[in-house]
């Protein structure tokens, strides 16, 4: 799915550390630790966060790809200690098993009690394990730190080009905030970044004020009840030029990257692109975004161009960017880890019994959000070098800059 752009995570949520591996990126673009560390500290915060975000405070180290502030064209190396790691070494050690064994149960202990909705038991029937932590410790959400990083680096490179990644909360549980921007037809780059601006400052990431309150009180509930919830959020990019992607194949096609990238995403149940499933509801003539043509003054100068009134499409026709913004909305159900927990069946006795639980979130959607910016930043990097090229930045600034000056007489 990706061409261009190669990447790989590695580590366990309570092992020693996580570590990616990020291909692909051109030479030249200034790169720091701050640069990573702003979206980290994102992804940690979020009203309904769990525990273990008192205890971490992410930071990216840079172990190769970088020299004197600035990447110099070879695979980019990351690294986030786990802090939590000194009470765990011993029940994630890489050595021999301590002896005396680890008594069963609580932490360290063999887990054998799955998750309803969580990896846990079709993870050990897959790999042969009889301790569950074998997959739960991978399939975590807590490698996803590590994505959050990689997407910072993919940002601040298509940040060279005036492309601006976001997103913001829409809903949680049953309580929603406001409509989808396609579907209020407020999807300019103004009111797109507006939005976010406003949703930074809210506890859950939601620009409407009073859907914010209604969510933290739905979120308390939920607390009180030892359960969890889910929701949706949007992500939108905008600056965006006109022919990322391709329609030759289906591989190709940027809409069907997109969706499968969000849907990599633990706890991701749905993915729509512009006005979604909603479309499926209208007549054709309700739903297409019709073409407008305003000559450039003078000739060749900037101008308006072909343009659009709306955005249904959500920025993309025929698997390719069109020159709208680029927006998208992703559905989270809630977290499979409960305090009360379900009903489940012990892998090892095979007696019924309750649901194990470890340390987990109430609600993630905020974070979940950051992390869908990551993952489209580096689909949308990978296609933006698929069309440009280019193993300097300098380099790809001129093949893009010589684009926008072709498509100007079109």
């Amino acid at each position: 799915m990706m061409t261009v752009i190669r990447y790989l995570t590695a580590g366990e949520s309570h092992g020693k550390a996580l570590i990616g591996i990020l291909e692909g990126i051109p030479s030249g673009l200034p790169l720091s630790t701050e640069d990573m560390d702003i979206d980290l500290k994102r992804r940690q915060v979020g009203y309904g966060r769990g525990g273990r975000m008192k205890i971490e405070s992410d930071h990216a180290g840079i172990l190769s790809g970088v020299r004197w502030g600035k990447t110099i064209g070879s695979p980019i190396t990351i690294f986030i200690e786990n802090k939590d790691w000194p009470n765990w070494q011993d029940v994630m050690s890489t050595d021999n098993p301590p002896i005396p064994p680890l008594l069963k149960g609580g932490k360290g202990g063999f887990v054998t009690r799955p998750r309803p909705g969580h990896a846990d038991l079709p993870g050990v029937i897959k790999y042969g394990h009889t301790d569950i932590r074998n997959i739960l410790e991978r399939s975590s959400a807590r490698e996803t730190a590590m994505r959050v990083a990689l997407g910072a680096i993919a940002k601040k490179f298509l940040s060279t080009f005036n492309i601006r990644i976001g997103s913001y909360v829409i809903q949680i549980g049953a309580v929603i905030g406001h409509q989808s921007s396609v579907i209020g037809k407020k999807s300019g780059e103004v009111e797109l970044l507006k939005a976010f601006e406003k949703s930074e400052k809210s506890a859950v990431r939601c620009s409407d004020g009073k859907a914010s309150k209604k969510m933290i009180e739905l979120i308390d509930k939920a607390i009180r009840e030892g359960n969890s919830l889910g929701g949706i959020f949007e992500v939108f990019v905008t600056g965006v030029p006109v022919g990322l992607g391709s329609h030759i194949q289906w591989d190709k096609r940027l809409d069907g990257r997109l969706a499968q990238a969000l849907m990599s995403i633990q706890a991701i149940k749905g993915v729509e692109i512009g006005l979604g499933f909603e479309m499926s509801r209208r007549f054709g003539s309700e739903v297409m975004d019709e073409i407008f043509y305003s000559p450039p003054y003078p000739p060749l100068s900037k101008g308006a161009g072909f343009y659009r009134k709306t955005n249904y499409a959500g920025g993309i026709e025929g698997g390719m960017t069109n020159g709208m913004p680029v927006i998208l909305r992703a559905a989270m159900k809630p977290i499979p880890t409960l305090r009360k927990p379900l009903g489940s069946v012990d892998i090892s006795t095979k007696k019924t019994v309750k649901a194990a639980y470890e340390r987990s979130d109430v609600c993630a959607v905020p974070a979940a959000g950051v992390i869908g910016e990551a993952m489209v930043a580096l689909i949308i990097a990978d296609a933006f070098l698929e069309k440009f090229g280019g193993d300097s930045i300098i380099e790809t600034k001129r093949n893009y800059d010589e684009y926008l000056e072709c498509i100007k007489r079109f």
